[in-house]
């Protein structure tokens, strides 16, 4: 007999920083056992912002599936900048290459609605302008 859902979050943490907040307190599961578990899958992804998409169940248990890192976050990393752009159309805040754009696409690639990575690139492309991030040598 398969258990009964409560709730289904999205929520993102710093890779090994969960911890017992106002953030987990509505989702009504085991606080410090989703951090220790939290934490422990992602270690290895020290720096970096997780988004995680909890499922609560009605016995206070839970599973939990990690993302890929937001686009706008890898972004401003390649780039070398603490922000997007203001007036994304007007002040253009960072560049970064081709190949950062590809990596970045690879790496988002299981997470977009995208058939292969040309298309993850465009997506990614389209944050980056949105950002008033320059691609060097992509196509306008």
């Amino acid at each position: 007999m398969s258990k009964k859902v409560v709730k289904v979050v999205k929520l993102q943490f710093p890779a090994g920083g969960a911890r017992p907040g106002p953030a987990l307190a509505g989702v009504g599961v085991n606080m410090p056992q989703f951090c220790s578990a939290f934490n422990d899958a992602t270690r290895d992804r020290a720096g970096d912002v997780v988004p995680v998409v909890i499922t609560a169940f009605e016995d206070k248990s839970f599973t939990f599936e990690l993302k890929t890192s937001p686009a706008s976050v890898l972004l401003k990393k390649y780039a070398g900048v603490k922000s997007g752009s203001d007036k994304a159309h007007v002040n253009k805040v960072g560049k970064i290459t081709v190949e950062q754009l590809r990596e970045i696409a690879t790496y988002k690639l299981p997470d977009l609605n995208a058939n292969d990575v040309e298309g993850a690139m465009k997506i990614i492309a389209g944050t980056a302008k949105n950002m008033g991030i320059v691609i060097e040598g992509f196509g306008e």
